[in-house]
């Protein structure tokens, strides 16, 4: 069981980046961040505990969907798993905040098309108006906030394949005689470890201030 947990926890930073903010969707609607208690301040945007709670929720209950029930506070130790997700949410705040600077952005018609093409709103096959009213406001969410946050979630995904597709394998790394499915595994690996030192390299160069003591 711990080798399968292991196994998906070697892509849990990739994960995250594309789907902390449906965490949010599906977890606390809208937070006012101006009264809300921060976990974490990164520049001048608030991470709120109401947030964090949502998304932790949300990453143990996909844990103990792909353990089929048998994700133990042990198996959560060992994987750190509060101390991941608030990572992660940083991490979204941080690329968040570059994609701003260097001008990466979501068009109108990408953001529809998105909406559209969400399993969530469809119905038999095809895109409901009405369901989609009916699911943000079951939710307690406005669609522009909804439409905010999607945006927000298709531009990080645009800056984690602008990332990627600076890695490529060499000769050096791996033979071109290699099984594809080999290839592509590491060829992922790479990109993901391009992705989190570029990361990494951008959150020294911001003032980020945590207040671990509120998840202890």
């Amino acid at each position: 069981m711990l080798k399968a947990m292991r196994k998906h926890a070697k892509y849990f930073y990739v994960l995250f980046f594309i789907v902390i903010l449906s965490f949010i969707f599906w977890g606390v609607g809208t937070v006012d961040k101006s009264t809300a208690v921060p976990i974490a301040e990164v520049g001048k945007e608030k991470i709120s505990l109401e947030e964090y709670w949502a998304a932790y929720d949300r990453a143990r209950d996909y844990y103990r969907n792909i353990t089929q029930g048998n994700f133990t506070e042990e198996m959560e130790k060992q994987l750190n798993l509060k101390q991941k997700v608030l990572d992660s949410l940083v991490d979204e705040v941080v690329l968040a905040a570059e994609a701003k600077k260097i001008g990466i952005r979501v068009s109108d018609a990408e953001l529809e098309e998105a909406i559209v093409n969400d399993p969530a709103f469809l119905r038999e096959g095809k895109f409901g108006k009405d369901v989609y009213l009916r699911t943000l406001q079951l939710n307690r969410m406005t669609p522009e906030y909804f439409e905010s946050t999607k945006r927000r979630e298709l531009t990080l995904a645009k800056m984690h394949r602008l990332i990627g597709e600076s890695v490529d394998l060499t000769d050096e790394v791996l033979n071109d005689a290699a099984p594809a499915n080999l290839r592509q595994a590491l060829l992922s690996q790479l990109r993901e470890k391009a992705v989190r030192s570029y990361v990494e390299g951008l959150k020294k160069q911001m003032k980020i201030k945590i207040n671990q003591q509120l998840i202890g």
